[in-house]
């Protein structure tokens, strides 16, 4: 069976979710403005230059979750698709899904984003599998750490191959599609690696690989 994977932000998406979420939370007066905002914009920064400390990160981002009952989180997913995420929603890349899926190949999509803000966007574009950095709820509340590998770098790997095992699949013919220099552990190990409005390192990296450079903006 062959295999198209999606990285999410800045590839499926025209932007990144879990930016676009810390933004949110400011715009909703949910966090300090101007500290969170700060620490929101740095930590992309660092995600851009290949930097990211994933844990460190991922504390920050999930911290805002501990303080809210499922119901209100419930809420503001909803709120955060309709004011953020639609307006993202690109229609090139629900066209290659569509691709995909008229070739019978099995659709996943794979992310650093967390969970709590991944699901509900894999969900609107109706790709099933999902491999996202795992939040950890206790008791049904978000314990703002998260579990297992985070779902970065050669977290990514890691993550696609215990995924593949439990389903006794490989990579054999498989697609990636990324935006990110990040994803260069995953995309090194893809039949048919796809960089997509890639970033100057990844471009380069393309380039001398003579991977195929698509957009879809």
């Amino acid at each position: 069976m062959s295999l198209a994977i999606f990285d999410l932000d800045n590839t499926l998406i025209a932007g990144d979710s879990d930016h676009s979420w810390g933004e949110f939370l400011v715009e909703k007066s949910l966090v300090d403005a101007k500290t969170f905002k700060q620490g929101n914009d740095q930590f992309y920064q660092d995600y851009l230059d290949g930097t990211l400390d994933i844990i460190a990160y991922q504390a920050f981002a999930l911290a805002p979750l501990t303080r809210l009952s499922q119901e209100q989180l419930r809420a503001l997913q909803a709120e955060f698709m309709a004011e953020k995420i639609q307006n993202l929603m690109l229609e090139k890349a629900q066209k290659l899904i569509d691709s995909h899926r008229s070739q019978n190949h099995k659709l996943l999509i794979i992310t650093a984003t967390n969970r709590f803000i991944a699901a509900p966007i894999a969900k609107q574009l109706n790709i099933e599998n999902l491999l996202a950095t795992e939040p950890e709820i206790i008791n049904k509340k978000y314990t703002g750490r998260i579990t297992g590998t985070p779902c970065f770098q050669e977290g990514k790997v890691t993550r696609l191959q215990s995924w593949l095992n439990s389903r006794e699949l490989d990579l054999t013919r498989s697609y990636f599609y990324s935006d990110s220099h990040n994803d260069l552990p995953l995309l090194k190990r893809v039949s048919h690696p796809v960089a997509v409005d890639p970033d100057e390192k990844l471009k380069r990296e393309a380039d001398q690989r003579g991977w195929n450079i698509i957009s879809l903006r």
